[in-house]
């Protein structure tokens, strides 16, 4: 039987929830820990009872995002497996739906934050790194008939991009359209069912 959080436990992870939204909504430059704090209903000070600095809590703001982007695909996923349904559709439909083209402060990390990763810290960059293989995995492990590393490298760009440009055109009828494209295309070529 788990223990109940502690306090501290429970006011670490209100501040780590907080900031792994900030992240995705205003990348790496836009997480200020004064904003973070006061969105978490905390005092500034208060700040390095809970991390050493500004990088240790992007660091865990990003896992946190990794973690809760990948709980929602795999429940999709599980989920569309218990139908007899394919899993990989789940995850192409759910990644490249109007509702990740608007939820950018919930969705795949990568998506959000791609362009910067490469121009952070060292810890920071390897983090982003393990979203991004991470990812691939998940596409890897949808894919019929056991896909190949590259079918899912190329899936997994596939749909970053496409979310990011969609994005970038709006929720408008030409970001939606590139989703539908993509969508289309992908299951189309990679999805058996």
């Amino acid at each position: 039987m788990a223990s109940k959080p502690t306090r501290s436990e429970t006011t670490h992870e209100r501040i780590v929830e907080v900031a792994a939204r900030t992240l995705r909504r205003n990348g790496y430059g836009g997480v200020g820990v004064a904003d973070v704090m006061k969105q978490a209903g905390l005092t500034h000070g208060g700040f390095y009872a809970h991390f050493e600095s500004r990088d240790a809590l992007l660091a865990e703001a990003i896992k946190r995002a990794g973690r809760d982007s990948a709980a929602v695909m795999n429940r999709r996923m599980d989920t569309s497996r218990e139908r007899g349904q394919s899993p990989f559709r789940a995850l192409v439909e759910g990644y490249l739906s109007e509702t990740h083209l608007n939820g950018v402060e919930d969705g795949c990390v990568v998506a959000a934050l791609g362009s910067e990763m490469p121009r952070q810290s060292p810890v920071l960059l390897e983090l982003s790194a393990e979203r991004v293989r991470s990812l691939i995995e998940m596409i890897r492990g949808a894919l019929p008939e056991n896909g190949t590393p590259e079918q899912a490298m190329v899936i997994a760009s596939t749909m970053v991009g496409t979310l990011q440009l969609a994005r970038t055109l709006g929720g408008n009828t030409q970001g939606k359209a590139m989703l539908t494209a993509t969508r289309s295309a992908l299951l189309s070529q990679y999805d058996s069912a």
